[in-house]
């Protein structure tokens, strides 16, 4: 187990390189049914002050709202979680193999912001919104990526407590285009997104 939970802090944990962001800048049909169940998931995993606007905007990004959307590395589900990810997640989670599916809406929508949350308890940020770019930095590309990120970010004089306009323009070592990738990635979610998601009044969001 430890020698999983070091590949998912390090590596690319879920699915990056291998998103189907959806484009359109208008929020999906598919995600009104899912509303009040994510709403529920982040309360609980999060509190009442979960951004919940963030985590629509993510879902969009990761599945255009499609629960039976998958990659071509098999990245499954709203939330794409990668087998190996999803295993650990269960493991860690006191859920048997039978009760991991990551293509069940309710099942992904609870992990995708449990996850988060595990995350974000293990980033610092300047702010609400740099600590949430921090995070989904690290939900695309993995734990590791971002500390080693961090600490290159540091030693060329820059905030290593501000992911926009610092720590996003170092790169730690990744492939140009795992890199080009992640850099978009929380950049689309809080700049894009999120305000959608705010505007049409699915709670708050970490950066709106």
């Amino acid at each position: 187990m430890l020698g999983l939970i070091a590949i998912v802090i390090a590596g690319a944990v879920l699915s990056t390189c291998v998103q189907r962001p959806a484009h359109a800048q208008s929020i999906p049909a598919a995600a009104a049914q899912h509303k009040r169940e994510l709403t529920r998931a982040a309360h609980a995993a999060w509190g009442l002050s979960a951004p919940i606007a963030t985590f629509a905007a993510q879902l969009h990004q990761e599945s255009g709202w499609r629960p039976a959307a998958l990659s071509h590395v098999g990245a499954a589900g709203m939330a794409q979680f990668m087998p190996a990810t999803a295993s650990w997640w269960c493991a860690i989670n006191g859920l048997s193999p039978a009760a991991c599916q990551p293509t069940n809406p309710t099942w992904a929508l609870r992990a995708l912001v449990g996850y988060n949350h595990w995350i974000h308890s293990r980033v610092q940020g300047t702010n609400a919104c740099q600590r949430m770019a921090f995070t989904l930095s690290a939900y695309n590309g993995g734990l590791g990526w971002v500390q080693r990120d961090k600490a290159l970010a540091a030693k060329q004089g820059l905030n290593p407590l501000v992911w926009f306009g610092n720590v996003e323009r170092v790169n730690a070592g990744r492939s140009s285009a795992a890199w080009t990738e992640n850099r978009g990635y929380p950049q689309r979610i809080l700049r894009t997104l999120e305000p959608i998601y705010v505007k049409a009044l699915w709670g708050a969001g970490a950066c709106s």
